[in-house]
C-alpha cells in the first residue's frame, strides 16, 4: 500500500486561519467529491475540529472530535470485521483479527487519511497548526474515525459501507494487507477439509538481477494448476499462488 507525499501546502510555515467562507466552500467541495451530502453538517464540522481549535476559540470540550473518533473507531471495527468475515470464509478467529488489526491500526489510517486530504480541512488551534500538527499521523487516524462516526450518525451503516466500499475495501483486495496473511496455511486447511490430496509448490522462474529477483511460483493439486503468484522472494510468490488458489476455489 503506497502512501502519499503530504503537500508542502501543509508544511509547518504558519498558516492564517481560514474565513467561514472559506471553511463553508473548502467542505462543500469536500462532501462534493465524495459525492456525500451530510444532513447535519455540524457533524461534519466536528470530525475535523481538534480539542486545541477547540481550546483557543473557548468553545465547549465536547465540541471537539474526541467523542465522535471514540464512535468511528468501533463503527470501523463492526463493518470491516464484517467484511473480513464474509470475504475470507476459510480464514481463522485468530487470522481475521490480526488482518482486521492491521488494517485499522494508526499508519492504514494515516494512508486513508492522506489519500482523502483530510488534513487540508482540520481545524487546529495556533500552537498545533505552527509545530506542523496538520500532517502529526495521530492527529490524522482520528480524523478517519471521527468522520466515520459522524457518517454514522448523520447517515447509517450502510453509507458508511459505500464509503468504505469505495476508498478502503479495494485496498484490501489489492492485497495491501497481505503481510500479515498466511495465504499457504488458509490453503493446506481448505484442501485438508475437504480431503483433496496434497498441495505441491513449483518455481517455474526466476527473472531479474541477484540483487532484485522475481520469482514465479505455481500451485498444484494433483495435476491442476491453482494459481500463480510473483514475488521478490520464492516464499512471496509461494503465498501469492496460495492467495491465487483461494480465490479459485472460493469462486467455485
Amino acid at each position: 500500500m503506497s502512501n502519499r507525499t503530504p503537500s508542502k501546502k501543509f508544511s509547518r510555515a504558519k498558516r492564517r486561519p481560514f474565513t467561514k467562507e472559506e471553511l463553508s466552500t473548502r467542505f462543500s467541495a469536500f462532501q462534493k467529491g465524495l459525492d456525500i451530502q451530510f444532513q447535519n453538517e455540524k457533524l461534519l464540522y466536528q470530525a475535523f475540529t481538534h480539542s486545541s481549535y477547540v481550546n483557543e476559540h473557548r468553545k465547549r470540550p465536547s465540541d471537539d472530535n474526541e467523542r465522535l473518533e471514540f464512535l468511528g473507531d468501533a463503527v470501523l471495527e463492526l463493518t470491516i470485521s464484517q467484511y473480513l468475515y464474509k470475504k475470507y470464509q476459510n480464514m481463522s478467529e485468530g487470522e481475521l483479527t490480526k488482518l482486521r488489526a492491521a488494517i485499522v491500526c494508526e499508519p492504514s489510517l494515516v494512508i486513508f487519511a492522506h489519500h482523502l486530504d483530510f488534513g487540508e480541512l482540520v481545524l487546529l488551534g495556533k500552537g498545533e497548526e505552527n509545530t506542523g500538527g496538520r500532517t502529526r499521523p495521530a492527529l490524522l487516524a482520528d480524523v478517519f474515525e471521527a468522520f466515520i462516526g459522524a457518517l454514522y450518525l448523520d447517515q447509517g451503516l450502510e453509507v458508511v459501507e459505500r464509503f468504505l466500499t469505495k476508498y478502503v475495501y479495494p485496498k484490501i483486495n489489492e492485497g495491501a494487507f497481505s503481510h500479515v496473511m498466511d495465504f499457504k496455511s488458509q490453503l493446506q486447511e481448505f484442501i485438508q477439509r475437504e480431503n483433496h490430496g496434497t498441495l505441491d509448490y513449483r518455481i517455474v522462474q526466476e527473472t531479474g538481477p541477484a540483487h532484485n529477483r522475481e520469482f514465479t511460483s505455481e500451485v498444484y493439486l494433483r495435476d491442476d494448476r491453482l494459481g500463480v503468484g510473483h514475488g521478490r522472494s520464492k516464499k512471496e510468490a509461494e503465498q501469492q499462488a496460495a492467495r491465487e488458489a483461494l480465490k479459485h476455489l472460493n469462486s467455485k
